[in-house]
C-alpha cells in the first residue's frame, strides 16, 4: 500500500509547500499583484469617493464635519469599544438595504480618522441610526440596554452620566483633526470648548449616534455612482 502510494504524482500544491523559498516566491507574488490591483488605480481616479460637486447630486454636500460635541461622542465610542459590535457599513446588496437603508457611500466618512466600518455584528449597523430614536431612548438604553431591547448583550455605561466633556482636551482633538485634513475653522477651534462646556459624555455619545446617516437625504433609487 505504500508502495503504491509513493508511485503516485506529487501535486504542484505539495511540491510548493514542502519547498520554503517556493512557497515565499507565490506568497510575495501573489500579495504584489494584489497591492498593485488596489494601488495602480489610484494614479489615474480623480478620486475614490463619490462627486460631490456632480450637478445632479446635490444632497451630497450636505456632508459635514463633526461638530465639537459631536467629535467628543465618537472618540467616547472609540474608546467604550462600540466598534467592537457594531458596524457603520451597509453593503449594496438587498438584504442589507431592506433592513438599514440606502448602501454606505464612502463621501460619508470623508471626516471620520479612523473610519468605522469594520464587519463585526454582535448588535445591528448604525450607520443610518440617526433620527430612529428619540435622545430619551438612546440615553435609556445606554444605561440599561435590556431595559428597551430585553435580547440585548450589550453592556451598561452608567458612568457616563456623570463624566462630563474636557473642553481643553476637545479643543486639541479638533486642532488634530484639521491638521489631519478636516475643514475646521478658526473660530471652531476657538468655540469647541465652550461648546461643550458642563456637557456630560452621555449627551455628546447620543449626539454622536443622533447625526449617523443624516447628513445626506436619500432619494429612493437614486444611484451615487458614476
Amino acid at each position: 500500500m505504500s508502495e503504491q502510494n509513493s508511485n503516485e504524482p506529487v501535486s504542484f500544491q505539495e511540491k510548493l509547500e514542502k519547498n520554503v523559498w517556493a512557497l515565499v516566491l507565490a506568497t510575495a507574488m501573489i500579495v504584489s499583484v494584489g497591492g498593485i490591483v488596489e494601488i495602480v488605480p489610484l494614479f489615474y481616479l480623480k478620486t475614490t469617493m463619490e462627486d460631490i460637486n456632480h450637478p445632479e447630486f446635490e444632497e451630497l454636500k450636505g456632508v459635514r464635519p463633526y461638530t465639537a460635541l459631536e467629535l467628543a461622542g465618537r472618540d467616547v465610542y472609540q474608546r467604550e469599544g462600540c466598534y467592537l459590535c457594531h458596524s457603520q457599513m451597509i453593503r449594496p446588496f438587498r438584504d442589507e438595504k431592506d433592513r438599514y437603508g440606502h448602501y454606505s457611500l464612502a463621501v460619508e466618512s470623508k471626516y471620520d480618522h479612523p473610519f468605522q466600518w469594520g464587519s463585526k455584528r454582535t448588535g445591528p449597523d448604525i450607520a443610518r441610526l440617526g433620527g430612529k430614536y428619540s435622545d430619551a431612548w438612546h440615553v435609556q438604553h445606554l444605561r440599561k440596554p435590556r431595559s428597551v431591547v430585553p435580547e440585548s448583550v450589550m453592556p451598561n455605561y452608567p458612568w457616563l452620566d456623570d463624566a462630563t466633556i474636557d473642553g481643553v482636551g476637545i479643543e486639541k482633538r479638533v486642532k488634530a483633526m484639521r491638521v489631519l485634513g478636516v475643514p475646521y475653522t478658526d473660530e471652531d477651534i476657538n468655540g469647541a470648548a465652550e461648546s461643550v462646556e458642563g456637557k456630560t459624555e452621555m449627551e455628546a455619545l447620543v449626539a454622536y449616534l443622533q447625526v449617523l446617516g443624516t447628513m445626506i437625504k436619500f432619494e429612493p433609487g437614486r444611484d451615487y455612482r458614476d
